[in-house]
């Protein structure tokens, strides 16, 4: 049986090499293909994605996580086509010479930028949302030009092969190719020389993947995670808090980069929280959540496991239950729980959760809960809840995310004029809209001499009439 998986997998990383090579072979001409020809493509990524296989599409995250077709069209479907009508109203401006001023002292000449496609690229997805998070990049990747190979997550098999069929009803493989597979098949990816990675997962896995990268000097987009803060203030609306967040926690069972990872909320609106959540909860879920077509799974047993120990640990360091805490290793389910008097030295408050599990924190002084934010890795988002714009100016100014929305949590991330991405161990470089356009480009600049220019007075031999002309430039131009 070894030696039959060894054969396959030699026949496997043979083939990714042949298409890394078509690709690279084939990269200027994609790349020189005219605009209207990235944008048929998109246009026929979009009606794959809203009509021919929507129904398929739906199915397959059915299969992956119960998800809702509802929930599949909201933050699936939604995303994608959003992403492609943005990008088809803007190519043609993206990708036009960009004209920029020049210097006096360089008078007879022009400058602009030109965005030129990478090259070659690389693009892994997570398996929390693998069309939206597969599709999303490939849209910028495909926009500013470039050859793409694409590696869903293992996770989600029902999700990647579709994904694998409709960018074969597409594109050509020395175009756009997935290829699937698991943790041997992305390591030998990774060695190859790609022109440009993206890469969405775990700060763990994005250091393995940027050290990868660096023996190739190969550029990355790593939209990765970490833990996301809420504050909610004492002038806070607490039930429009507890119905956005309860919505931006829960959805796809908690299993989103951008979830509210934990709350901190002044200690006078804490009992009216957690009753507010409750409500909410049983408003959107029933009251066992597991007997509703509305909330999801959990992608596999081992990721149930471990949110379970997660809760444990905390519960046997002296957190509550306020909310929920059912669960199920075999049917890969968790109730959406909320933990109250959670301690800094849990591993819940150490870790991302990924998962329905929401820890709440009291505090009375919002400085100490900034200090506590700050002693933290950035994190991907930061979400606050006031009506106090002098506090919200506050927060923002003395802490640092890769994103903020103030009295919403999650949205942020469906507006394709807002760059997306994380800082630090919460990620490097953006993505959407322009930003992930060039993302995917490399910033020519391109200077042109028209007539001789002023500089041809200062060349060698100098004399001390250049060295005042010199000086006459380095003062006034």
């Amino acid at each position: 049986m070894a030696i039959m998986e060894t054969i396959k997998d030699t026949k496997k990383f043979e083939y990714i090499e042949t298409i890394f090579k078509k690709q690279k072979e084939n990269q200027f001409t994609v790349a020189n293909k005219p605009i209207v020809e990235r944008k048929e493509k998109l246009k026929q990524l979009k009606k794959a994605i809203e009509i021919t296989f929507r129904d398929e599409i739906r199915k397959a995250l059915f299969f992956d996580f119960k998800k809702h077709q509802s929930e599949s069209d909201l933050s699936e479907i939604y995303p994608i086509i959003s992403e492609i009508n943005h990008t088809l109203s803007h190519l043609y401006n993206w990708t036009r010479k960009q004209r920029v001023k020049t210097p006096i002292a360089l008078v007879g000449s022009s400058s602009h930028i030109q965005y030129e496609p990478k090259g070659v690229c690389l693009i892994i997805s997570p398996w929390n949302f693998p069309f939206n998070l597969t599709f999303g990049p490939l849209i910028s990747a495909v926009a500013a030009g470039n050859t793409v190979i694409l590696k869903p997550s293992e996770h989600t098999p029902h999700s990647s092969n579709l994904i694998k069929k409709i960018i074969r009803s597409i594109f050509d493989e020395d175009e756009v190719c997935v290829i699937e597979g698991a943790i041997e098949t992305s390591k030998h990816l990774l060695a190859l020389p790609f022109n440009h990675i993206f890469f969405t997962g775990s700060p763990n896995i994005g250091k393995v993947v940027m050290a990868a990268a660096s023996k190739n000097l190969t550029s990355v987009t790593l939209e990765l995670g970490g833990k996301s803060p809420t504050i909610i203030d004492e002038t806070a609306n607490i039930n429009t808090a507890a119905k956005r967040i309860v919505w931006g926690k829960f959805l796809n069972a908690g299993q989103i980069c951008i979830a509210p990872d934990y709350i901190f909320v002044h200690e006078s609106k804490t009992e009216a929280l957690v009753k507010a959540m409750q409500l909410h909860i049983n408003l959107f879920f029933g009251e066992e959540a597991k007997d509703s077509d509305a909330f999801p799974r959990i992608v596999n047993k081992e990721h149930t496991k471990r949110i379970i120990n997660l809760i444990e640990d905390a519960k046997t360091k002296g957190a509550n239950i306020a909310i929920g805490g059912n669960s199920s290793v075999e049917d890969k389910y968790i109730q959406p729980t909320v933990i109250s008097n959670v301690p800094f030295n849990s591993e819940i408050m150490e870790h991302e959760i990924f998962g329905p599990v929401l820890p709440i924190i009291d505090f009375k002084d919002i400085n100490e809960v900034i200090t506590q934010i700050n002693n933290k890795e950035k994190p991907l988002a930061l979400y606050i809840y006031s009506s106090s714009k002098t506090k919200i100016k506050h927060l923002i100014k003395n802490t640092r995310a890769g994103g903020t929305c103030v009295n919403n949590n999650d949205i942020h991330f469906f507006n394709s004029n807002l760059p997306f991405g994380g800082s630090n161990n919460s990620g490097i470089g953006k993505s959407h809209g322009i930003f992930g356009f060039q993302e995917f480009s490399n910033a020519r600049s391109v200077y042109t001499q028209h007539i001789n220019g002023a500089l041809e007075l200062l060349m060698p031999p100098y004399s001390n009439f250049k060295q005042k002309l010199i000086n006459l430039t380095i003062k006034w131009f």
